[in-house]
């Protein structure tokens, strides 16, 4: 009977949206814009240092990253690497402390949450701390304190400007009143290196927030920030739960800040480097 009734032919399901989205190329060839949904090519993206050639999107960089891009060939020398974050309050969640600091190590490949060290920018000597937001957040915590102190401390005794590219979503809460300390004490080393007319340059990167943009971010003798970078104290929903206000647009972003005066400049990436060198150099540093 089948030679004289025609089958109907079969229907293919529908793709869902979900499944649609998921045809994706690997991530390591192309890489998906979050500021103009253009998909890029992840080589051409390195070149142009982590920004979007459609919309100017500044994706975050990692502090191993960030170093190169600011410092002359070969010349940074890191200073304190051995030091690691202990336990001081025997500490646990839904994990213990210990185990997230070995995931953070893994997953960041950075032992802690800042790397500092010395190098030349543009052949003028200066310290640097770059804050690596994949390690926990870039959470501050005594360790994180302890190596930018260190590290003020060197640039005072040495005669070498000071920079600091902060990362961070604020101080470490598995690390309590420890990790508030370290807010005091690093604003206190920049006291002594202002003193001694050293100057400090603070560079403002996506996400500065918390205790880190409460203390030292926001103490810079020159503030730099990336474009629309976050930056603030509390997060915006925080806020706005507050004060049950609808909150300006572009509130907390770089752009805003340096309308209302917090900001001294925004600095594309790629320019940076020579940026802060011509700043030093104001200051009378470099030839």
């Amino acid at each position: 009977m089948g030679w004289f009734s025609r089958a109907k032919a079969p229907t293919s399901a529908p793709v869902e949206e979900d499944a649609a989205d998921r045809l994706q190329l690997p991530d390591d060839i192309w890489t998906k814009c979050p500021g103009c949904s253009a998909i890029l090519y992840t080589k051409e993206l390195r070149r142009t240092f982590g920004v979007c050639a459609q919309c100017n999107y500044h994706f975050r960089l990692g502090a191993q990253q960030r170093i190169p891009l600011l410092t002359d060939r070969h010349s940074f020398i890191e200073m304190d690497s051995q030091l690691r974050s202990t336990d001081p309050l025997n500490f646990r969640d839904t994990k213990k402390y210990k185990e997230r600091l070995k995931k953070a190590e893994k997953s960041s490949g950075s032992i802690e949450a800042v790397i500092t060290g010395r190098a030349r920018m543009l052949n003028i000597p200066v310290a640097l701390g770059v804050f690596e937001f994949s390690f926990l957040g870039g959470s501050m915590g005594s360790v994180v304190g302890e190596k930018l102190a260190r590290m003020v401390e060197a640039a005072r005794d040495e005669r070498r400007p000071a920079i600091i590219v902060s990362a961070s979503g604020g101080a470490r809460m598995q690390e309590g009143i420890f990790s508030l300390m370290q807010m005091a004490k690093v604003s206190a080393a920049l006291a002594r290196l202002g003193q001694a007319h050293i100057p400090y340059i603070s560079v403002l990167t996506d996400p500065t927030t918390g205790g880190v943009a409460a203390s030292f971010a926001m103490l810079g003798d020159v503030i730099i920030a990336e474009p629309k970078a976050l930056i603030g104290f509390a997060g915006p929903r925080v806020i706005e739960q507050t004060i049950r206000q609808k909150l300006p647009d572009g509130f907390q972003r770089s752009e805003f800040l340096l309308e209302h005066g917090m900001l001294d400049r925004i600095v594309e990436r790629a320019t940076m480097k020579e940026e802060i060198a011509l700043i030093l150099r104001n200051f009378g540093f470099g030839a």
